[in-house]
């Protein structure tokens, strides 16, 4: 846990964070029956090192976005058919997983988009041999476009339609194929983007309705992640390394990416609009440590730097050596990932916080506990600043043996220290349905509701700033058109495969209250987002 603009199609293309190697119970169990769990827990272990296989990962889309590059060492069998990203159909006896099993799915995913197996599939296949001759040597390489457009057909701020979009590439290399360093993978991921942002022109900064929403700076290839992973005590325990947005880890739930509206989308807000939390298309340098205690259960700390300007590197991404980065972010997760029943209907369930120690202005107060605006003295430093969650996904009727083949409910809440930041609270909850019931297995339809509150504090600024004829102060989320208290979001899409590792999606989004005022009308968007894996 991408994009581009472009007129009716939005494509988002599925990313994955590079795993280690390691055994994933979950994919295992929905890609073939199995009789007992010793049977499960024999056709999880992968066996030699040259019998791993890579594994295949689809795109998804919308039109509006060049998406996304997402590779990582994993493998499916050459006959095992392409599925998209959230592995609806993917099945095959041979099946082996190398990720290590986070979610459940041998990867975590990177970016606001749905995560892609390792591997195949490709638009345009093996690249006459090339994919297959880096594969066997550990090399990993993916190219991926998203393309998205969204316009509102009422209320917001001003009519308009926007087209935005993202060509992103990730080389992932298993040094164990490669040069015989066991358990040790490198990571990088580079992104380039063209567009403007929807939410301008919308008057919601709050929600964020598109999934790519900008430029990435303007440089030819943004910087999202660089980082190495080193594996121990039988890939039971993960160290990772280097520039990491820290959604590719905590807080995250693929399956919520596939919705565009980006509020769920890789992590969650308000968590991922703080500085101790950024996520794509930002990093933090810092490190993970993750533990597997069993089959089912893991457990997750963080500690990342905590850069206190704007943009995460500066706007490239690069600029590493910037200068500040004295805070420290500290985080935790622990997760379950139970499959119940004789259908092995597959859940995660995950919670988690994290603690950032820099100062940061208080929303409303000075030193003496009035508004700073009204007494024109500064407002007044608090120390540290906290983030909490529970997620979970859970299917309730599974259609095949795919990963996401079926019914699938998720949802859950983040809380955030509201006297520093503008966003208090987030509640979601949705339904998610494969194809397969109506012959179209790679399909996927989709339904979701969101309910955004901000903060207290915020509100007493901004009543402040009208009690004063001041302007409204911007925050996180950005600019503010009026006092903030609530929003809610209805969306629904289908998402239409069209071929390997290309969909086409089709949104539609009712905003209530946009930016959590009531200065404009409530927004009908519709939106569509094309992505493809080449």
């Amino acid at each position: 846990m991408v994009l581009l603009h472009y007129d009716f199609l939005l494509i988002r293309l599925s990313l994955a964070h590079p795993g280690t190697h390691a055994r994933n119970l979950d994919e295992t169990i929905v890609t073939r029956e199995i009789a007992n769990d010793r049977d499960l827990h024999s056709a999880c272990r992968p066996k030699t090192r040259a019998g791993r296989i890579p594994r295949k990962g689809g795109g998804r889309g919308v039109w509006t976005a060049l998406a996304l590059a997402a590779f990582c060492g994993g493998t499916i069998t050459s006959y095992a058919q392409a599925q998209s990203e959230t592995a609806k159909t993917l099945e095959g006896d041979d099946y082996k997983a190398i990720g290590f099993p986070i979610a459940g799915q041998g990867a975590v995913p990177i970016g606001p988009l749905v995560p892609s197996l390792y591997g195949n599939p490709h638009l345009f296949g093996d690249w006459g041999g090339a994919q297959s001759w880096m594969q066997n040597r550990g090399i990993f390489l993916n190219i991926a476009l998203n393309e998205e457009y969204m316009g509102n057909v009422t209320g917001g701020r001003t009519r308009d339609n926007v087209l935005a979009g993202q060509v992103a590439a990730e080389l992932d290399i298993d040094w164990q194929k490669l040069a015989g360093f066991q358990g040790f993978w490198t990571h990088l991921l580079v992104v380039n983007g063209h567009g403007r942002n929807f939410s301008y022109s919308l008057g919601d900064y709050v929600s964020n309705p598109e999934q790519i929403y900008g430029s990435r700076g303007n440089v030819v290839a943004h910087l999202v992640s660089m980082y190495a992973d080193k594996t121990f005590l039988h890939d039971r325990i993960v160290v990772s390394a280097g520039v990491i947005p820290t959604g590719t880890f905590f807080d995250f739930d693929a399956l919520a990416c596939s919705f565009m509206n980006v509020s769920v989308c890789g992590n969650f807000a308000p968590g991922k609009y703080a500085p101790g939390g950024r996520d794509w298309p930002s990093a933090n340098i810092g490190a993970v440590l993750r533990v597997r205690p069993t089959e089912r259960t893991y457990l997750m700390g963080g500690l990342f730097a905590v850069s206190p300007h704007a943009f995460n590197g500066g706007v490239s991404g690069w600029a590493l050596a910037q200068d500040g980065l004295g805070k420290l972010s500290s985080q935790f997760e622990a997760g379950w990932d139970p499959a119940f029943g004789k259908d092995k209907l597959l859940g995660h369930y995950k919670i988690g916080f994290y603690y950032d120690n820099s100062r940061y202005p208080h929303l409303y107060e000075d030193r003496y506990g009035g508004s700073y605006q009204a007494s024109g003295l500064p407002a007044r430093n608090a120390s540290g600043m906290w983030s909490s969650w529970l997620m979970f996904d859970q299917m309730l009727v599974r259609s095949g043996k795919g990963l996401a083949d079926g019914l699938i409910v998720i949802g859950g809440l983040g809380y955030a220290q509201g006297n520093v930041v503008a966003m208090r609270d987030h509640e979601w909850i949705g339904l998610l349905q494969s194809g397969t019931p109506w012959h179209r297995p790679l399909d996927q339809i989709g339904v979701m509701f969101q309910h955004m509150t901000m903060s207290r504090s915020v509100r007493l600024q901004q009543e402040s700033s009208v009690a004063l004829g001041l302007p409204f102060v911007s925050n996180q989320w950005g600019n503010v058109y009026g006092v903030q208290r609530w929003e809610q979001v209805y969306e629904a899409f289908y998402s239409l495969h069209l071929a390997a590792a290309t969909a086409l999606q089709f949104d539609f989004q009712y905003l209530q209250h946009p930016g959590a005022t009531t200065t404009f009308n409530d927004a009908a968007i519709i939106g569509g987002q094309f992505t493809t894996n080449f």
